[in-house]
């Protein structure tokens, strides 16, 4: 069933959103990008004449303190929706309930931050139904916790006959889809970060289905040092080099190609402060480590994404948060928009990739962000993320 196959006049949506937003120390939002991505949702179903209960968890709370409140949330959510966004203390049992209760068509009532109940990541059954009293339908629309199996994202859908994703959680499943079901050809994977160990399962599942596995970042260096090549003193994972090789192998029998940096801008520190360098990325000296990748990499890259139709992009090219090696990362950024601009279709996702196009400006000028870092990891990996599945039953 999907959001618009069903008529929410005179009912009550309780909806899983992703409102973990960032707090200052004055516990004001500083990016509120993750309310924005649920507004159509939400406005979807107070113009059908429905009322919306919202439910999501913030932060890591120990022991509720009192900075993990969604309350600090409502004034921002109240602008963005164009709605006075009611509050309740509670998310569950009798004051939630009233709360609800009391709720007219057109009125958005938020609950208390879900982690303030252990039972919420347990996936404890008897909290999912208490939540499940709040609402007619059940909406996820939380890609960012879809591949948590908790008791408001997992559990909470059997209880309830009309359930369905929302318009976000619609647009990451199909845009995910479009990239690794039905790819316009050649599709290009960008896969960058530190380490190989936390992209294996990534690199096992893609393999087979990409034309071209550009491979940046620090994990570039552990394929380096497999190979031979000397690589000083930058990030290597010594007990992954039989893996990186075995990659390499089963690359050749995929017919897929993996296209590795060949030059980069080399430090003595990791520090932007540090003395700065360029070598092959082969030969780097002792005592120096490579934080980005240099101007034939770049080149190089570019090239093969121009070829692309289809672009997916996680991780970056090398330590974008120092101006000092972010070159890279921008530079892959202009040539992943050239290629969308030219008619590629292109999606990132991934928590360093998402922040580096939105600090570098690249936001608009690809097809697809995705707001889900561990969820679209996951999904990459080829696993059935709960939070999904549990609508899909």
């Amino acid at each position: 069933m999907t959001i618009d196959q069903i008529n929410f006049e005179n009912k009550k949506a309780l909806i899983r959103v992703d409102f973990n937003v960032p707090l200052n120390e004055q516990h004001q939002v500083t990016d509120a990008t993750r309310i924005h991505a649920a507004k159509d949702t939400i406005i979807h179903i107070l113009e059908q004449g429905g009322a919306v209960v919202l439910m999501s968890h913030l932060g890591r709370p120990k022991n509720n303190e009192p900075g993990f409140s969604l309350r600090h949330v409502v004034d921002k959510a109240s602008d963005i929706l164009g709605v006075q966004v009611k509050f309740v203390e509670h998310c569950i049992g009798e004051p939630a309930e009233q709360a609800a209760a009391a709720l007219e068509p057109g009125e958005v009532l938020l609950l208390e931050n879900l982690r303030y109940h252990d039972e919420e990541q347990a996936g404890d059954e008897a909290f999912a139904k208490a939540l499940s009293a709040l609402g007619d339908v059940y909406v996820n629309d939380a890609f960012g916790t879809a591949h948590r199996a908790h008791a408001s994202t997992a559990v909470i859908a059997q209880f309830f006959e009309e359930k369905c994703f929302g318009k976000l959680m619609n647009r990451e499943i199909e845009n995910l889809n479009k990239v690794l079901e039905t790819p316009d050809r050649p599709l290009v994977a960008i896969l960058g970060g530190a380490k190989v160990s936390s992209k294996i399962t990534v690199i096992e599942n893609i393999l087979s289905k990409v034309d071209d596995l550009i491979i940046a970042g620090g994990m570039a260096y552990t394929f380096i040092m497999a190979q031979g090549g000397e690589i000083g003193d930058s990030l290597v994972e010594e007990d992954k080099l039989e893996l990186a090789l075995d990659i390499l192998e089963k690359a050749k029998e995929t017919n897929t190609n993996i296209h590795l940096p060949v030059d980069v801008v080399i430090a003595d520190a990791f520090s932007e402060m540090a003395t700065k360098d360029k070598a092959s990325i082969d030969q780097i000296p002792s005592g120096w480590m490579g934080l980005d990748i240099g101007e034939s990499s770049r080149q190089k890259f570019h090239e093969v994404l121009q070829n692309a139709k289809t672009i997916l992009w996680n991780g970056p090219a090398g330590v974008f948060e120092m101006e000092a090696f972010a070159q890279g990362t921008i530079a892959l950024g202009n040539s992943v928009a050239e290629a969308t601009k030219n008619g590629a279709f292109s999606l990132v996702g991934g928590g360093d990739s998402v922040a580096a196009v939105k600090q570098f400006g690249f936001e608009d000028r690809v097809s697809y962000v995705s707001t889900g870092g561990g969820a679209m990891l996951e999904m990459l990996e080829g696993k059935t993320l709960p939070g999904i599945a549990a609508i899909q039953e």
